[in-house]
């Protein structure tokens, strides 16, 4: 878990991510003030050291002197050995409400040079998208920048918006082809969903012969995809295009080819604030299902962290925690039945627990409510994962004791984050990890649940049943290696000097 360190815990912004040499870089920006891009690198993609910062705003009078936004970083087509960032940059002539993209160029991913040329930076120009401050709403959209190679050809892509429709509806992914290297021309929106303020953050990837156009949506705050056959559309979508739940954002995804990996990688903002605490999760790997969707599955890199394997006797009994007498914990060699015949009761799993991958599988036997429980403290205080097999509707919630609360607010009852998933008949596979202040949710080997919450990071784990029988198999839990705190970002980095 990466948060920049730093004086406020909200400082990590939009990032990017790509692998070089053994190490991933991940680059981001800084909040609130967006004065320069910062630069980390990891060797699992989970604990992160801070390096040399790889670019800040100009001096006064230039294009870029106010603020820097989000940049792409990929190898530069045109010179072997070398790399590009696309950068946004604002000025205070203008009083930040020009947004043009300019261009960085290194060797070795941690010394960065900006580029200045005719060409360069580059703005957005008129014919279809807005690009003055008489339009719209009276900023010029240009942001975001996102290069791809298709085939010999190069392209680029940015958040702007059209000239055309509802105002607030008008967010769009513009599209110019690298016709000469560093000149770009500019061709229609890439897409246009005319439901947006804007597309942030686009991001093209192509799987399985297939374009996947991705994007976060502030409306929502969450991740969505469109695909289509060819690069420039028509770009459809699923019934259900959302990549990942609420508060995940900005997302970029990691592709390598030669080891069959593609990663996503966000920033979440915690409480699902935008204003909020800001951190970098572990990444999740993305896949295509037979019917042509996108779908998340755990990190393999978790793999390597696993300490300890627990199953059987060494987790059990199941204790019940709030003495209902119409609920009881049956045992077999296989399985375990959690029955409450009336009323709510938990079944914990031996011993306070942090940093684990718990696993198996849950089947319903007769109606009424279940699912997981993690994080217990004292009475039952933590975080409570709700499953409906009828609905397809998975939430957390943490509810506790309010000990500073009145009468009327003398509990924390709040929903954290819920996501849909398709049940199927019989059994759920179900993965559970818990790292640092990481929630994880897998349901049917896709994630469905990811987000952060620090108010509980240890503490009990088990499941909860409220008038119904849940058969429990296959259960086995990982102790993982706990993650680094804070502040070994900041220790004596490996640097690029």
């Amino acid at each position: 878990m990466y948060s920049g360190l730093g004086f406020r815990s909200s400082e990590i912004g939009d990032i990017d991510v790509v692998w070089h040499e053994g190490l991933f870089h991940l680059f981001h920006l800084v909040l609130p003030n967006h004065d320069y891009i910062a630069h980390a690198v990891s060797a699992d993609g989970l604990a992160w050291r801070r390096v040399e910062n790889a670019l800040f705003i100009s001096d006064p009078g230039a294009w870029d002197d106010d603020m820097l936004w989000t940049m792409h970083v990929t190898p530069d087509p045109h010179r072997a050995g070398m790399w590009r960032m696309f950068y946004t940059g604002l000025c205070m002539r203008e009083a930040g409400r020009v947004q043009r993209v300019g261009l960085a160029r290194s060797s070795d991913l941690y010394h960065w040079e900006k580029v200045t040329s005719d060409e360069l930076p580059l703005e957005i120009p008129g014919g279809h998208y807005e690009h003055t401050l008489e339009e719209g709403r009276h900023w010029v959209s240009f942001r975001d920048p996102y290069y791809l190679r298709v085939g010999d050809r190069g392209y680029l892509l940015a958040a702007a918006r059209s000239n055309e429709g509802p105002v607030i509806r008008r967010g769009c992914v513009a599209l110019a082809e690298e016709v000469a290297p560093e000149r770009f021309e500019f061709w229609p929106p890439l897409y246009h969903p005319r439901r947006y303020d804007d597309v942030e953050v686009p991001g093209l990837i192509t799987m399985d012969n297939r374009f996947y156009l991705i994007g976060s949506i502030r409306e929502d705050v969450k991740v969505h995809y469109w695909y289509s056959d060819e690069l420039t559309g028509p770009y459809l979508n699923f019934s259900d295009n959302v990549l990942l739940p609420q508060g995940n954002y900005a997302a970029r995804v990691f592709k390598d080819d030669s080891r069959d990996l593609a990663l996503v990688w966000t920033f979440f903002y915690v409480g699902g604030d935008i204003g909020g605490d800001h951190l970098l999760p572990p990444p999740k790997e993305l896949q295509v299902t037979e019917s042509g969707a996108l779908r998340l599955v755990s990190y393999r890199g978790f793999d390597d962290k696993v300490t300890k394997v627990e199953d059987g006797s060494d987790i059990t009994p199941l204790d019940a925690l709030f003495g209902n007498p119409a609920a009881a914990c049956e045992a077999s060699t296989d399985d375990y039945i959690a029955v409450s015949n009336s009323g709510f009761e938990a079944f914990l799993i031996k011993g306070e627990r942090r940093d684990y991958r718990l696993s198996g599988t849950l089947a319903l036997e007769t109606s009424g409510k279940f699912g997981v429980a993690m994080h217990l403290r004292g009475e039952g205080d933590g975080y409570y994962l709700s499953l409906d097999l009828a609905k397809g509707i998975a939430q957390i919630r943490y509810w506790a004791t309010n000990t500073q609360g009145s009468i009327e607010e003398a509990f924390h009852y709040h929903q954290l984050q819920t996501a849909n998933f398709v049940p199927r008949p019989g059994p759920v596979d179900f993965t559970l990890v818990s790292y640092g202040s990481y929630i994880e949710l897998s349901l049917y080997g896709r994630v469905t649940l990811t987000l952060a919450d620090d108010r509980h990071t240890s503490g009990r784990v088990g499941f909860y049943v409220e008038s119904t029988r849940l058969r429990i198999t296959d259960l086995g839990l990982e102790t993982l290696e706990s993650p680094p705190d804070r502040a070994y970002a900041a220790q004596t980095p490996v640097t690029g000097s």
